[in-house]
């Protein structure tokens, strides 16, 4: 828990939710053991939609459904998002939910491997919600670069792994390494790209929040 569990339940019962249909779906994603964004973190991106009003989304990672329906319904009509996901088991449970939610037309759910389907991308972004498999993320970032639009925003979920990202590479359990490393390697990259403009917030399991900048100093 990187902020106090007292707080994030106290700042957690303030939430209105999402809807019936996104909070029965957050209940089942729960009972099933899928992992969904967590209630502090959908607050955090609701506010970032509103404020940016994307026309394009591009979200790494789908499950459910849960968080790429999030994202229409806090955003124009005219907004679509693009998603990726491998899971095969997820991909028809996804598209159930998209077509309850009444959100088919503006999702498209592209199936396969992310790192093959993001290089074969074309156009830009000015959206991107990167929530797949943490040890990943690095390997992402050229061509997530590639499609973030000048502008753009960038939000990066669970990127402080629990508080694990702070202790010595020795005291993560071995098995925990290869990714720990990873996200510090990816989270030097967002801070130190003249590309980008990163905050990293200690908010669920720790958001970055990069923007692309407009200009590049010597560009």
């Amino acid at each position: 828990m990187i902020v106090d569990e007292r707080m994030v339940t106290y700042l957690n019962s303030l939430d209105t939710g999402n809807g019936p249909f996104l909070d029965q779906l957050e209940m089942q994603a729960k009972k099933d053991q899928v992992p969904i964004i967590r209630r502090e973190m959908q607050s955090f991106l609701k506010v970032l939609l509103q404020m940016k009003q994307p026309k394009k989304i591009l979200e790494v990672g789908t499950a459910v459904g849960f968080s790429a329906i999030l994202m229409c319904e806090n955003t124009p009509v005219e907004t679509t998002v693009t998603t990726i996901e491998k899971y095969e088991k997820r991909i028809p449970i996804a598209k159930e939910n998209f077509r309850l939610s009444g959100m088919e037309r503006r999702i498209t759910l592209l199936e396969g491997d992310a790192m093959e389907i993001l290089s074969e991308l074309k156009g830009s972004y000015d959206f991107i919600f990167m929530d797949a498999a943490k040890g990943q993320y690095i390997h992402f970032f050229p061509e997530v670069l590639r499609l973030l639009a000048p502008g753009g925003v960038l939000i990066s979920d669970n990127v402080l792994q629990e508080g694990d990202i702070i202790e010595s590479h020795f005291a993560v359990e071995r098995r925990n390494r290869t990714i720990y490393k990873r996200m510090r390697d990816y989270l030097y990259e967002l801070k130190h790209n003249p590309q980008l403009e990163t905050s990293i917030v200690p908010i669920g399991d720790g958001a970055a929040v990069s923007i692309r900048k407009t200009a590049v100093d010597g560009g």
